[in-house]
């Protein structure tokens, strides 16, 4: 092929550069992390630091007003945990407590965010009404049912000897009625954030749906298992899940009703580590405490994630 003949290579276009590359992209990839750094930073300052550093203190001997330096002792905290039955009582007592809450706590949310999402009168004062005990803190809300079990002058024990079903009894101080007790407090200060998430996702739930239902013949309970229950089903799993792990945590709430009487009836975990780290100085063995407890939470929190992502592959 002679110069004549061949023919002119066609100019390509010049690519054009789009926000997504090159430079641009690294630009806004740096970007974004300086809008996540405000949230980022007190993460890792008020939550992971210290758990971290909580995790290295169990395997010390760290305690209080020793004038020795603190020493590396392995797993020996944690070996001195697995003989310890005052911990297992606490930690049953803890399984006990999260599961006897959150179950009624959710089953009373349910039927109350069902009768909230109806179409009734005065609804909006019954949901601002509803939500109270959600905007009260834990101390105010033990302190104010310590006066309802109050065994001379609460109302409980006034409105049984009204009724003449005896003399009343001291409800947080005996060792048959302490943990009841103290599990119907827990229920009422929880059920308001569970109400809340259901009854979002009742709202969410197209009522075009409950009313073909209702014209095919479906009654309210086969409405309820068909249309309502898998509409609601992630929030309920997701906050069932959360309750769970809140209510084991739980702290501040059976401090001020027991501080953990009678005779350790209600000494859950975190009171019980709490005592041995600042009632008695055991800093490294109160770590350990709660190195347990977070290994028990991961396993909730590993088995309620397995369980979400083998929904979403069946799907």
């Amino acid at each position: 092929m002679t110069l004549a003949t061949a023919k002119p290579k066609r100019p390509r276009p010049a690519k054009r550069r789009t926000p997504g590359d090159g430079r641009d992209r690294r630009l806004l990839d740096h970007g974004a992390w300086f809008l996540v750094l405000p949230a980022l930073i007190p993460i890792l300052v008020l939550s992971v630091g210290p758990l971290l550093y909580g995790i290295g203190l169990a395997f010390t001997d760290a305690q209080s007003g020793r004038t020795e330096p603190t020493r590396w002792i392995g797993t020996l905290n944690f070996q001195d945990l697995l003989h310890d039955t005052l911990f297992w009582d606490s930690f049953r007592i803890g399984l006990l407590w999260a599961v006897g809450v959150t179950v009624p706590q959710f089953l009373l949310a349910l039927g109350l965010a069902l009768l909230l999402n109806e179409r009734l009168r005065l609804r909006r004062l019954a949901r601002a009404l509803a939500i109270i005990p959600w905007a009260m803190p834990e101390v105010v809300v033990g302190i104010m049912w310590r006066l309802v079990y109050n065994p001379d002058a609460g109302i409980l024990n006034e409105t049984l000897r009204d009724l003449g079903l005896g003399d009343g009894r001291d409800w947080l101080s005996g060792l048959a009625t302490a943990l009841p007790a103290v599990l119907v407090v827990g229920v009422w200060a929880g059920m308001p954030q569970t109400t809340v998430a259901l009854l979002a996702g009742l709202q969410n739930t197209p009522r075009e749906l409950h009313e073909a239902a209702a014209m095919d013949g479906a009654g309210a309970w086969r409405r309820f298992r068909t249309v309502t229950w898998p509409a609601i089903r992630p929030i309920a799993l997701a906050i069932s899940a959360l309750n769970l792990i809140w209510n084991f945590n739980s702290f501040a709430l059976v401090y001020v009703l027991t501080n953990g009487g009678p005779g350790g009836r209600t000494r859950l975990p975190m009171l019980f580590a709490y005592e041995e780290a600042f009632r008695y100085g055991q800093f490294g063995y109160a770590a350990a405490m709660g190195c347990a407890m977070v290994a028990v939470i991961s396993v909730v929190l590993a088995f309620h994630l397995v369980g979400r992502l083998r929904r979403g592959e069946g799907a």
